[in-house]
């Protein structure tokens, strides 16, 4: 694919962006557009590999290693080295209903697995697969494709999280009637209020996509949670079949001392009501301001990073990040080769900010939180600190051990809890008397999705436990197929 010897004659090239002083003013999404003189270069990296691990899409040591959906990776490069723009938009849509979100937001597994990866700068996958989309948007190639013949069934998806959305897309191609139902004001999920506005745009990137949905017929019920505004028992006698992507939105709390002081949140408590307050153009009710305090975020992780971005953005006094994780090193370690996801050094948007704004990376490695301190009011003042150092026990088991003399005190007017999340919440998965896993998730195997209810299934992070929004979108499509099979007798969606 592409050029042969493009991986010699071409560097790796990846779209520029806004200076981070300049972009911490507003909430634009920051990169440039990549001119496509040298996105052609790009796609002439890609070298016609024997055996190509970008679109492999497996798990290896837990992570994803290669491109959960399958993207036709080496087709697209060659189309885009040839110019042929329209011919890669229709083979990235093969595989993937929604480019323009993992264009922007995926950490890109299939660059870790590419074959020149081992040797030299992967090819910029990521890169050209978000000048695809947008190229098909402003070429007016994508439009509305509502399916040829309805079959009479219908369906429901709670949740329209990345899972939901793209179970709703292969469902509504099939013929059904899908009604996607969203608890929040808008529909988007993890999409529209899990990350920030100016890591994908809401009003030009995702909500212009679910009106492209609700033209092919799908419609989208907001401010309606089941279990409360619709009966679990109303939900399966109304529905020829139910989805559940609720995704995992139950937070890891921190019980330490001065917990319930005021002041300390969870990050989608925080990210949530900012994204509201950004769209609405007023300040929400449920605002949570940085501005002017000491902001200390617990967790590393896209949620910590996207906590950095949006408390510069509000004009915060300083920023900490606390990861309780060592720094990782600059290079592959050699428990981590390749195909693997690489676990190396580097600095996403927000830390990028932090630097240039108050000159350092503000994660702090090896680091718990011990203790938060008050004032007389309740207010947090300040979070108590320790280094810390994985050491083997007696069952050779990995524990944490404090290090003592490295005890610290930084003040904090705001605290961040971003140490991830533990599964779905619980009334809905009770109600309707799903099984559950070890971790409290749904019970539904991988690829095949179908709950202990006959007619229910499970799909994303409600199912796996939290992961990336392109395993979202892999359970999504599988359980689409799975429902359609379980609709009809069979099923032609892939």
């Amino acid at each position: 694919m592409g050029k042969p010897t493009g991986f010699i004659e071409y560097r790796r090239e990846v779209e520029g962006e806004l200076a981070p002083l300049d972009r911490i003013h507003n909430w634009d999404e920051f990169h440039l557009p990549m001119p496509d003189d040298k996105l052609r270069n790009q796609g002439a990296r890609c070298m016609d590999c024997g055996t190509p691990f970008c679109h492999t899409g497996t798990t290896i040591s837990g992570m994803a290693s290669g491109c959960p959906i399958n993207n036709l990776i080496p087709e697209w490069n060659d189309l885009v080295y040839r110019g042929l723009w329209r011919e890669a938009l229709d083979r990235l849509h093969k595989t993937n209903n929604f480019p323009e979100f993992t264009g922007r937001v995926c950490p890109a597994p299939c660059e870790g697995s590419c074959v020149l990866g081992i040797h030299n700068p992967p090819v910029t996958i990521k890169s050209i697969e978000h000048s695809i989309v947008d190229k098909g948007w402003e070429e007016g190639w994508i439009v509305p494709e509502p399916p040829a013949k309805r079959t009479g069934k219908k369906v429901a998806i709670v949740g329209s999280g990345p899972a939901g959305l793209c179970a709703a897309a292969q469902l509504n191609k099939a013929g059904h009637w899908v009604t996607v139902l969203e608890r929040a004001d808008r529909p988007g999920g993890l999409l529209m209020y899990g990350i920030p506005n100016m890591k994908l745009e809401k009003e030009h990137v995702v909500l212009r996509r679910i009106e492209l949905l609700e033209a092919e017929g799908i419609t989208f019920k907001c401010n309606v949670e089941v279990g409360k505004d619709i009966s679990a028992e109303d939900l399966r006698k109304d529905y020829d079949a139910v989805i559940l992507c609720t995704g995992a939105t139950k937070p890891r709390d921190l019980q330490i001392e001065g917990r319930n002081l005021k002041g300390i949140h969870f990050a989608m408590e925080f990210l949530t009501a900012n994204t509201q307050t950004v769209l609405d153009g007023k300040e929400h009710r449920d605002f949570i301001t940085a501005a002017g305090k000491d902001v200390i975020i617990i967790g590393g992780g896209d949620t910590g990073t996207d906590c950095v971005g949006t408390s510069i953005r509000h004009g915060c006094n300083s920023v900490e990040q606390l990861e309780i994780m060592p720094m990782p090193p600059q290079s592959r370690a050699a428990n981590n080769p390749w195909p693997e996801w690489p676990k190396v050094y580097k600095m996403d948007y927000g830390q990028e900010e932090a630097t240039a704004k108050f000159g350092a990376d503000p994660r702090a490695y090896l680091t718990t939180a011990t203790k938060f301190e008050g004032d007389a009011d309740g207010n947090v003042t300040a979070v108590h600190t320790v280094q810390v150092q994985w050491e083997k026990n007696e069952q050779g088991q990995f524990v944490l051990q404090h290090v003592p003399g490295t005890e610290k005190v930084n003040p904090a007017q705001l605290v961040l809890l971003a140490m991830g999340f533990l599964g779905p919440e619980q009334p809905l998965v009770d109600a309707l008397g799903l099984e559950k896993d070890a971790r409290s998730n749904i019970k539904a195997e991988h690829e095949q999705y179908v709950t202990s209810i006959p007619g229910v299934f499970a799909a994303g992070d409600c199912r796996r436990g939290q992961s990336l929004v392109v395993w979202a979108f892999n359970e999504g499509r599988g359980a689409a197929h799975e429902c359609d099979m379980y609709l009809m007798g069979n099923t032609d969606l892939p």
